[in-house]
């Protein structure tokens, strides 16, 4: 008696028909949601913070990082959130930029002196302070 060889083609034939399953969809991917502070906030925080003078007293022990007060206290003859030595008599505050990707916001700050003589520094907020605070102060020259 001789045996006949089928191949695998005659095995896959004898096999019952599968339901072809459509591809599974992918999950969907969650944006997540801005979080922090916005660029509004930051505006009106800074305006208020800085006032027309520079920051209050409170502000200063309340509502500045752990690394401005380090700075301050080795900085004594100047200024540290105001880049200067005394105080101006006028401060405005530019447009706020926010780096989400970053964690940080920050805008232009100009000091107003006596004959029309202005200075600018960039102050930088973190987005997730609570409460918001001034981070860190970087002085223009």
């Amino acid at each position: 008696m001789m045996l006949k060889s089928y191949g695998l083609g005659a095995l896959l034939l004898a096999l019952p028909a599968l339901p072809v399953m459509p591809p599974a969809p992918a999950p969907a991917v969650a944006t997540p949601a801005p979080e922090g502070h916005t660029a509004d906030q930051i505006g009106r925080f800074l305006v208020r913070f800085y006032g027309e003078h520079g920051p209050s007293d409170h502000d200063r022990r309340h509502h500045i990082s752990e690394v401005l007060q380090d700075r301050q206290l080795t900085n004594a003859e100047s200024d540290v959130l105001l880049c200067a030595r005394s105080e101006p008599q006028d401060i405005g505050v530019g447009p706020v930029t926010v780096a989400q990707a970053a964690g940080v916001g920050w805008a232009t700050v100009t000091t107003h002196w006596g004959s029309d003589k202005t200075d600018t520094f960039t102050a930088y907020v973190r987005l997730d302070s609570q409460p918001i605070r001034v981070d860190d102060v970087i002085c223009a020259g």
